[in-house]
């Protein structure tokens, strides 16, 4: 039989299942040679292999071959969390994807998973694997599973899979029930931070920062990690959630994200997870308030590190920030320039292996993800582990998250703050005025975006080990935008190609005053961006809230491989890169029932200064805007953010001032309908 590479998907199923035991529904079986086995089930290896083959429809042999030694990969238990912040982990990490996209071919990929997969720490394993099968020549037409198909304790209400096992051995499959999750599970409206426990625990928000940190790993192998611009793409990623959050907290009358910059202080807000690991076999630990950041002191976990450190790394770094020049591991001056600068400084606040001097510049942004995650055992005497902020799959649903990041932008915007103003030349489009801006909602009226309450069910039965076969659904409750269209009317006064920039940003800050535009600029969240082709004349440009450059769609969010898994290589490959995304249901804010009062800003700017000469036929480039397009340079030679990533130039203090003819602002309203939807049907 044919060698079918599409079997190492299979690994993925049922995570602590062991090898032998078929997997997938068409229950394929594993032949696997005896030294394969783990220590616990060797001594039956014949015995299992015989009991369970006959279960199998199917059975694919493994091939016997040398195995790179593991060694310290297996310090890391198969029952312990994994974090990629820690560097021990990550360390483990780099070794287990080298390992992966070192072997010759994917026929002894499969033999050197299949023998790793019972060994080596489930979450790590799925990592390593995952970003091999994203970044290999010969497997870059596989579908990476979504991490919530095996892993659905970091997203799903504890509660639920004490129901759901019940449901697994009672019910025959095709009768099975959703389990509803509430939508208010993890605290109740006494806490006023939960009131934004909807954009904070959206599971389609954290997909998309596990999925972000699986295209761009911060630690592996040279080719893995150096991608264009990538530091320049965590700064503004990162920049635009913490926008979107604050543009949020607005929507439900609370002040913009305070910057966690004292970190003596105590931390007010308080985190209760909810959530039970299943691997781990432990409950993820709370943060209870006003708890404070000390030094962590946890050698079983190789983290030895001072609040000191952090202290001497952020003077460091906004020393370098002034004097605009860093300096290398060698001792050499790196200039921070004008637009390389961002991505340097990007590279070496993460920190990523990339970063010029890790030794002198610290690794700041993944010890805070460390300190606050440890916070409730710095020392290790109560042998917990790490909180949902020492994991990219969970980080983004505690309040603290924002905090952090609100801190980590500041000192972007530091460095922006230095970089010269965008002239009105840099920023006009001559021969183009933007003459009409209107959007319109399906049904609705002009102006006027629409939002509400939408149940969905996703699957989790692959990651449930030990339970009958078959589809276990939960129902969960996320927001929801009616889908709505642009429509812009544009002269030009020769046919042009030109790039059309469409954001959106509050109109009054938090106390309902009018914005100075320096600040105001840093809470417009990017919408769309795409080429146009104008005619001489009048234009009318219409786009669909469905083509947005920074979403994915709800149905890729979720990744129902069987059901939307699209035919052909290298449009799989690309179906596989942008699982990269902002989940298209969060595209707009929540707003208010009587009208959140927003700006939506249209840009026409010149593509002599946007474009980027490249083919980038077959490419993926839906959600392009955060995620970048796979093998390709970022499709924009602007500074990413632009027009709103510096400080005005002198004499603007409103964004009317800031506007030039090819910019327009129409005045909208996000109105909320406090109503639920049943699941669609398909």
């Amino acid at each position: 039989m044919a060698f079918n590479k599409n079997n190492i998907l299979l690994l993925y199923d049922r995570p602590k299942e062991p090898i032998f035991i078929p997997k997938g529904d068409e229950r394929k079986g594993f032949d696997v040679p005896a030294e394969y086995f783990s220590d616990r089930y060797r001594p039956l290896g014949a015995q299992l292999s015989n009991r369970f083959g006959e279960e199998a429809n199917e059975v694919i042999q493994i091939t016997r071959i040398s195995i790179p030694p593991l060694t310290e990969i297996l310090e890391l238990a198969r029952d312990e969390n994994f974090s990629l912040f820690l560097p021990k982990h990550r360390t483990y990490a780099g070794r287990m994807i080298d390992i992966f996209l070192g072997v010759r071919n994917v026929e002894d990929l499969l033999s050197v998973a299949a023998y790793a997969r019972d060994r080596v720490n489930p979450y790590l394993f799925n990592y390593a694997l995952s970003v091999a099968l994203l970044h290999r020549e010969d497997t870059q037409d596989l579908d990476v599973p979504s991490i919530i198909t095996s892993f659905p304790d970091k997203y799903v209400d504890s509660k639920v899979f004490e129901k759901a096992r019940e449901e697994a051995n009672i019910v025959p499959e095709g009768s099975r029930m959703p389990i509803e999750i509430p939508k208010d599970f993890t605290a109740s409206d006494l806490e006023e931070e939960h009131q934004l426990a909807y954009f904070r625990e959206d599971i389609g928000v954290n997909l998309h920062h596990w999925h972000w940190h699986l295209v761009y790993p911060f630690e592996g192998a040279l080719t893995v990690v150096n991608k264009n611009r990538r530091g320049e793409l965590f700064y503004y990623m990162h920049q635009q959630i913490v926008a979107r959050y604050n543009v949020e907290r607005f929507c439900n009358k609370m002040k913009r994200v305070e910057r966690l910059i004292n970190w003596d202080e105590p931390i007010r807000e308080a985190y209760f997870p909810k959530l039970d690991s299943l691997v781990a076999s432990r409950s993820w630990p709370a943060r209870v308030k006003n708890q404070r950041l000390s030094d962590v002191r946890r050698e079983i976990d190789g983290v030895i590190v001072d609040i000191d450190d952090m202290r001497r790394w952020r003077d460091r770094i906004y020393a370098a920030i002034h004097a605009g020049v860093a300096r290398d591991r060698n001792g050499r001056d790196v200039p921070l320039t004008e637009f390389e600068g961002i991505d340097i400084l990007g590279n070496m606040i993460e920190s990523s292996i990339l970063s010029i001097n890790r030794d002198f510049y610290g690794d700041m942004h993944n010890t805070g993800h460390i300190m606050l995650s440890y916070i409730h055992d710095p020392d290790h005497r109560h042998l917990e582990s790490f909180g949902v902020m020492g994991d990219s799959a969970t980080a983004m649903r505690d309040p603290v998250f924002y905090r952090w990041h609100a801190f980590v932008d500041d000192m972007f915007q530091e460095f922006k703050a230095t970089l010269p103003r965008y002239t009105v030349n840099q920023l006009n489009n001559p021969g183009v005025t933007v003459v009409e801006v209107e959007v319109q909602t399906q049904g609705g009226h002009p102006n006027i975006l629409q939002t509400f309450w939408q149940q969905s069910d996703v699957d989790l039965s692959r990651g449930m080990d030990f339970q009958p076969r078959g589809a276990v659904f939960v129902r969960f409750t996320h927001l929801q935008h009616r889908p709505f269209m642009y429509n812009i009317a544009v002269m030009s006064d020769a046919p042009r190609q030109a790039t059309c920039r469409i954001f959106l940003g509050p109109k009054f800050d938090e106390r309902g005053n009018p914005w100075l535009f320096r600040d105001q600029r840093l809470h417009f969240i990017e919408l769309d961006k795409f080429m146009v082709n104008l005619r001489q004349g009048p234009n009318t440009i219409v786009r669909t809230s469905e083509q947005s450059s920074v979403t994915i769609p709800f149905e890729r969010t979720y990744r129902d491989l069987d059901a939307s898994r699209p035919q052909g290589g290298n449009q799989l490959a690309q179906f596989n890169f942008c699982g990269c995304g902002w989940p298209d249901n969060l595209l707009i804010p929540k707003g208010t029932v009587d009208g959140y009062k927003c700006q939506l800003f249209v840009m026409i700017s010149n593509v002599n200064d946007d474009l980027i000469q490249q083919d980038v036929s077959g490419q993926c480039n839906d959600s392009y805007s955060y995620c970048g397009l796979k093998d390709k340079l970022y499709p924009d030679k602007r500074s990413m953010g632009y027009p709103f990533d510096r400080m005005p130039r002198d004499g603007v203090d409103t964004l009317q001032q800031f506007l030039t003819p090819n910019m327009r602002v129409q005045d909208i309203s996000i109105v909320f309908e406090n109503r639920t939807f049943k699941p669609r049907q398909s």
